[in-house]
């Protein structure tokens, strides 16, 4: 049993934390390459909130029947098969939490632009391995770090919504209230900007991973997550709003430093130039909450695999070390070497796959534990957030075949790994626990 366990604040700053990074504010300028009407770009962030929180419903159910860190892998192995089990941890391993760590550390050199900083992928090395120490001792250690981190990413944000809104801005804008959006939002490049909008709200499920360490978690996880992951969803519409409303179509489209575009706009250079610097900061919180959750899932899998045993151990503090630093060096090898839309891509393809297979598993419980959470209006939440996800999984596939295809690709080499892997211990949840069906 831990010895240390995470309240609900800190549970909620992980799953904040790990929501805003590096889309929110990068995604809109590549969002504008297919779609530019601005009721698209509301309803698109509307429609990834709502299905966020759908998302949220299923996970808290899940988490509350399932206490065991190790979140899509637990559950997966659990309700359905071992090797969904295993794809997710593996996915999980090479991008799904490997590659926002990557992005956030990339994207935090990007924001130092104004400083002569801009991809300096040292810099970015640098963030990624402090961090990873930083978690590499205790809970407290990490909790401390993750609240301060999350605190400055919130007032932040918040700063920046009510300074767009109450600055007056420049007469020529992006904004366009047209009824093109009718139009734009039956076309493929809707759903490749959906995975921008998949990939910015990534971590709303992020408690659900770190169930061992949350106390009371059949109250806790279910509030950290939801209650987020509203929060959340509401800055995000705010927000894009605001960059939309500062800056020119000419001058966001095809770009990744949109936010600073913007408020260089509002504010100047000088103003920009510390937007910038704390759009940097912010994403320490980031890269923090990935190597707090990620390591988790990897340990889950590693205690259950021969394979994978070494990456089981944990200090004396209950930290699984070994799992921290081998995302570490996966995070530093995608820094080292991939690009940031291709990789926002892959990743974000794998993601929106491997978490609806998830919340899929939640329609096989058909009787909750006792002090479990229940998802409202089951299964009609999660049937809609299963049939958007493959329709924006279909879409993004036709419109970007080539980074589609390396995520099934590293879900491929996966699959051969497993065969070769060979369980420890199977337990059976799945077979005797009279809740699933």
């Amino acid at each position: 049993m831990l010895k240390k366990k995470i309240g609900i604040y800190t549970a909620g700053a992980i799953v904040i934390a790990n929501m805003i990074g590096t889309g929110v504010f990068t995604s809109v300028g590549l969002q504008l390459s297919s779609v530019q009407n601005t009721w698209t770009i509301l309803l698109l962030w509307l429609a990834g909130g709502l299905l966020s929180l759908f998302g949220a419903f299923a996970y808290a159910e899940l988490g509350t029947n399932f206490p065991e860190s190790g979140g899509d892998y637990i559950f997966l192995s659990r309700l359905f098969h071992p090797l969904l089990g295993y794809l997710s941890a593996w996915a999980g391993l090479t991008v799904g939490f490997s590659a926002p760590v990557a992005l956030a550390a990339m994207a935090f050199t990007k924001y130092l632009s104004p400083f002569g900083l801009q991809n300096n992928v040292w810099l970015a090395v640098l963030v990624i391995v402090l961090i990873g120490l930083m978690h590499s001792f205790t809970i407290r250690h990490s909790s401390r770090f993750q609240n301060v981190s999350t605190i400055i990413k919130v007032l932040f944000i918040v700063c920046l919504i009510v300074m767009g809104f109450t600055i007056g801005g420049g007469t020529s804008n992006a904004v366009n209230f047209s009824s093109t959006w009718q139009h734009e939002i039956i076309t493929p490049g809707f759903a490749v900007s959906m995975v921008y909008v998949s990939f910015a709200y990534t971590g709303w499920n992020a408690a659900a991973y770190v169930s061992e360490e949350i106390d009371k978690p059949e109250k806790n996880i279910p509030r950290s997550l939801i209650i987020s992951t509203l929060f959340v969803s509401v800055t995000y519409i705010l927000l894009q709003y605001v960059l939309l409303k500062n800056a020119t179509v000419g001058e966001l489209k095809g770009n990744e430093d949109v936010t600073f575009i913007s408020f260089k706009n509002l504010l100047g250079l000088t103003g920009g130039k510390w937007v910038s610097i704390f759009i940097a900061l912010q994403l320490v919180a980031t890269v923090s909450s990935y190597l707090w959750v990620g390591p988790r899932v990897t340990w889950a899998m590693a205690k259950e695999h021969k394979l994978w045993q070494p990456l089981a151990k944990r200090n004396k503090h209950d930290i699984p070390v070994a799992a921290v630093w081998v995302h570490v060096f996966i995070s530093v090898a995608l820094a080292l070497s991939g690009k940031f839309e291709q990789v926002f891509l892959y990743a974000g393809f794998v993601l929106t796959l491997m978490s609806s297979l998830t919340v899929a598993t939640s329609l096989a419980i058909k009787k909750n534990k006792k002090g479990a959470f229940k998802s409202p209006l089951k299964p009609v939440l999660q049937i809609i957030f299963l049939a958007f996800n493959i329709w924006v999984l279909i879409f993004t596939f036709i419109g970007r075949p080539k980074e589609s295809l390396y995520g099934l690709g590293i879900l491929a080499i996966g699959l051969i790994v497993y065969f070769f892997d060979k369980p420890l211990m199977l337990k059976t949840e799945s077979i005797d626990n009279p809740n699933i069906t």
